[in-house]
């Protein structure tokens, strides 16, 4: 439930609202600021309002048993914490500064910039009213370890690449009113000259395919498709607004499908082969603003994640809860684990401890809740609550390892170096064995290359439109989420179990097996293979949460909705900015996407390639040679990996972040060895992301390398 109000600022948002009292200056005349004040009184009641009515609704939804699919993702996207703190200053911001412009532009007159017309003194007043001038307890920086919120990584910059700051742009926005309102807001309103196509007739007419053309990639492995998700919960997360009311109205966006703020409904084309009802629409909430930076007003959105590749899915990206996740009753330097259930002996994560937990909703019987990690869509699946709980139990083990080798270390100490050293994995993983088979081996050695040390010059921050191209992962989902038993057969009722009835399903870790036959249906399945006639299967295309209630979501329209909320240009912005052609017509797309009647659907749709939603644009290209993405998403997934790397001050391979005799231990790391010493899991894939059916290409775990901690005695 990230679902962050996103809203504001905008006239044609604002209609409802009564203005401010106070004298209305012509927008040339200074602004009093009694009438700044009152602006932000009445934008402090109006969020507050929303908010409050929201968390009412929902938990009486989760009490209830009346939860809707919208429901349980936006609580699994809820701001916390800090970010729910700057969150809501940001609202106040844009929705102060949005009654503020309906009370100095009136109907009709010459757009412009209202915060041209306060003062310095005045925008610092609006600042620190809203809270956007919030500064959280200051964080020790260190020059050993990381902090948890990425702060002081740049010296210069301390919060170069911190969580919650605004994601980088790397082209300007694009918003329908150059502001705020997306595309696809106003009806009749066209972009380059046509309209834009509804975002579920774009997934009828070009992502859904009948399930008889479903293929599997037989060169990659579903564990490959889940690594990416994975580390994609390390370097990015977008909340939406905690609001599901209107600000204007209090109209329940659930209940309606009309366009508010922070409402943006996924309308519902003619002949739609599922939702008979027109009237119906999918709901969607834009994404939380970023508080606006000086006097630009247009719209960003933040990043509640470190943007670095730091484990932080693990250890958390706030400080607060980096402690919850910490064991607090030793001082061993361990992760809190759960205390009421086990696997098979082995730990599982603790439970998140709320009252209105949406977990219990997908089996009531069951009664477990949802997981608590560093990352709060850890149990979004039992697959991705598998690889938390794997990377837990390996922090554990190095922690004890450490302990035993260094007797008289600190608790933090050990949390420290265990810390450290998991996010070294997680680098190493990704740099050496994960994106050589997303970007094909001689692209990647070619294009991210050797590392050559840090540069505090380098922008580390994740970028808005990684944020929705990393999405490319859902393309290699299979319908089922498979189970396999210590032979990696399927020998049990439950070993194919359909993707929509996992959702949420805590209950499944606990009471089907733990993580063992998961991971091992990870390892020994290999991905569905994106082609251009089958993108993405029907179990996320139609029935996504529809396990809880009405509408099943559909995540290729939520995809594209949510590209157009966060102002990201179309496809050939991208790929101008790439350096790769433009297509203008037919002729110049088929040539790109070697497809004649895929690229006529498009332009039936769009009208011109300027208008292709970047999501479904990047992931129509062919394959590169070797790999599993085209040249747009090569570029995009380059272009951020690099900038992680070199903007990063605590990368593994700098120099003085570990010995050169401790780099040469961490360099037989894998994911395979990780797997073999926190599971019961005896056999195991040597490489672990290609597709490889059991027995071929399984090896037993004694021939795994492993981790020489030795390296670390007495440091």
């Amino acid at each position: 439930m990230q679902l962050l109000l996103a809203l504001a600022g905008v006239l044609a948002t604002f209609i409802l609202i009564q203005p401010c009292e106070g004298t209305i200056p012509a927008s040339s005349e200074p602004v009093e600021t009694s009438v700044l004040q009152d602006c932000i009184a009445e934008a402090k009641l109006l969020v507050d309002t929303a908010y409050n009515r929201t968390q009412k609704s929902i938990k009486q939804h989760l009490r209830n048993g009346l939860a809707s699919p919208m429901d349980l993702l936006a609580y699994f996207k809820q701001p916390t914490a800090t970010t729910k703190i700057v969150v809501r200053a940001a609202d106040y911001m844009h929705v102060a500064l949005g009654l503020l412009e309906k009370k100095l532009h009136p109907q009709g007159s010459r757009p412009f910039n209202v915060t041209d017309v306060l003062t310095e003194p005045q925008l610092h007043l609006l600042s620190q009213a809203s809270g956007c001038a919030f500064e959280d307890q200051a964080e020790r920086c260190s020059n050993k370890y990381r902090t948890i919120t990425g702060r002081c990584n740049n010296k210069k910059r301390p919060w170069l690449g911190a969580s919650n700051q605004a994601l980088a742009r790397w082209l300007p926005a694009e918003y329908e009113d150059r502001v705020s309102l997306p595309f696809g807001w106003t009806p009749g309103k066209r972009r380059n000259g046509f309209l834009l196509p509804l975002v579920r007739a774009v997934s009828n007419q070009i992502v859904r395919f009948p399930r008889k053309r479903l293929a599997s990639d037989w060169g990659r492995s579903l564990m490959f498709m889940q690594w990416g998700q994975f580390i994609d919960h390390d370097l990015d997360f977008s909340p939406e607004s905690p609001a599901r009311v209107t600000f204007t109205a209090g109209v329940d966006c659930e209940k309606t499908c009309a366009q508010l703020p922070p409402c943006f409904p996924i309308k519902i084309p003619p002949n739609d082969p599922r939702i008979k009802d027109r009237r119906d629409c999918i709901p969607f909430f834009r994404s939380a603003p970023s508080c606006p930076q000086n006097r630009n007003k247009v719209r960003n959105q933040i990043n509640a994640l470190t943007s670095f590749l730091d484990a932080s899915m693990v250890y958390g990206s706030e400080v607060n809860l980096a402690l919850r996740l910490r064991n607090q009753t030793n001082y061993l330097g361990l992760l809190a684990i759960n205390q009421r259930f086990h696997d098979n002996g082995r730990a599982l994560m603790p439970f998140i401890n709320m009252h209105d937990d949406p977990c219990l909703l997908t089996n009531r019987s069951a009664s477990i809740p949802c997981f608590l990690a560093g990352d709060s869509r850890a149990s979004e699946t039992p697959k991705l609550a598998a690889m938390h709980t794997l990377f837990v139990r390996e922090h554990n083990r190095l922690a004890m390892e450490l302990r035993r080798l260094n007797p008289h270390w600190s608790g933090d100490k050990l949390y420290n170096e265990a810390r450290k050293i998991v996010g070294a994995m997680v680098q190493i993983i990704t740099y050496r064995d994960f994106l050589p088979l997303v970007l094909g081996k001689a692209r990647a050695r070619r294009t991210l290359g050797p590392y050559r040390g840090y540069c505090s010059n380098v922008d580390p921050r994740v970028a808005n439109v990684f944020t929705l191209a990393f999405r490319f992962g859902h393309t290699m989902l299979q319908p089922f989420m498979f189970r396999l038993d210590s032979q990696y057969r399927a020998s049990a009722p439950n070993s194919h179990t359909l993707l929509s009835t996992v959702f949420f399903a805590s209950w499944r870790v606990v009471h089907e097996g733990g993580i063992d036959p998961i991971l091992r249906g990870l390892m020994a399945t290999p991905a569905k293979l994106n082609r251009q006639d089958s993108m993405l299967v029907d179990e996320l295309r139609d029935q996504l949460f529809q396990q809880v209630k009405r509408i099943g979501l559909d995540l290729a329209a939520l995809n594209m909705q949510r590209s157009r909320d966060h102002g990201l240009p179309g496809y050939n912005a991208w790929r101008h900015f790439c350096g790769l052609s433009q297509p203008r017509n037919l002729a110049q797309l088929s040539q790109v996407l070697k497809n004649q009647n895929l690229a006529r659907k498009f332009l039936n749709l769009y009208g011109t390639p300027d208008n292709i939603d970047i999501w479904i644009g990047a992931i129509a290209e062919p394959f590169l040679p070797g790999a599993r993405v085209g040249p747009l998403l090569a570029c995009l997934f380059e272009n951020q990996f690099r900038r992680a790397r070199d903007g990063d001050r605590f990368w593994w391979q700098k120099w003085g972040v570990f010995t050169k005799r401790q780099r040469r231990a961490l360099n037989r790391i894998s994911l395979s060895r990780i797997v073999c010493d926190n599971t019961g899991i005896t056999t195991v894939p040597r490489n672990i992301f290609r597709a490889n059916i059991y027995p071929q290409g399984f090896v037993s775990c004694r021939r795994i390398p492993r981790l020489n901690l030795s390296a670390w005695l007495g440091k």
